[in-house]
This record gives C-alpha cells, sequence and structure tokens, in this order.
C-alpha cells in the first residue's frame, strides 16, 4: 500500500502543478474546467494517499468530504485543513462550480492548502 500512496503523493502534486500552470495563463485563455478537475484530483488523490498509508482501503469513501472525515478520525490535525470553501467536496466528480475563473482560483488555492499541510505534518516530503 505504501508504493500506490506514493504513486498517488505523486500524482496529486503533478495535478496541482498541471492547474496552477492553467492559472497563469491570461483570463481569457484559461480553461476553468480543467484548473477545477485538476485541484479536485489533488485533493482526492492526497486524501487517498494518506489513508493507503494508514493501511486504510480508500475506496469505500466517494466523496471528497467522506475521505476528509476519515483522514480526521486517523489524525485530529486534519481539522486545519479548511475544505469548506471548495465547493466539489461533496461529490468528486462534480463540475458545477467549474464555469468561472475566479472560483476555480480558490479551488486551486485549496488543493495548494492541503499540499501544504501535508508538507508541515511531514505526510509528504
Amino acid at each position: 500500500m505504501e508504493q500506490e500512496a506514493n504513486r498517488l503523493f505523486d500524482d496529486a502534486r503533478e495535478k496541482l502543478k498541471e492547474a496552477n500552470q492553467e492559472l497563469y495563463k491570461p483570463e481569457e485563455d484559461v480553461v476553468s474546467y480543467l484548473v477545477c478537475k485538476n485541484a479536485q484530483h489533488a485533493i482526492v488523490n492526497y486524501l487517498k494517499g494518506f489513508l493507503m498509508q494508514k493501511g486504510i482501503d480508500p475506496t469505500n469513501f466517494k466523496t471528497i468530504d467522506s475521505l476528509y472525515q476519515q483522514c480526521k478520525t486517523i489524525n485530529k490535525n486534519f481539522e486545519e485543513v479548511d475544505l469548506s470553501s471548495f465547493a466539489c467536496k461533496y461529490d468528486i466528480l462534480s463540475s458545477m462550480a467549474c464555469n468561472e475563473v475566479s472560483k476555480v482560483d480558490n479551488c486551486c488555492e485549496v488543493a495548494a492548502k492541503v499540499d501544504l499541510f501535508f508538507r508541515q505534518e511531514k505526510i509528504i516530503l
């Protein structure tokens, strides 16, 4: 499970990088859906990777919120991660909030905060 967790962490970092790169484009060229999906996948993969690292099969958790809640039961420090402004936390495949650059910029910020939390907690290096 450790190898799979590391693969998920690597993929999460790559998706976050791709989301940020898309945001560096002029606003009229930004594909907001792409930013949203990459940020969303980054968060999902970080949370799934953490659960796998702890020996828990994440396939039973179908939403970002359920993944997040399970992570909080293992490590109370996850309460420091604020997902309240992330519009897609209940539905992993939701795209309803992906239509404006300002909204997806927020999604990218939340994913970056998750990444920072994982580094501060030394879950990833």
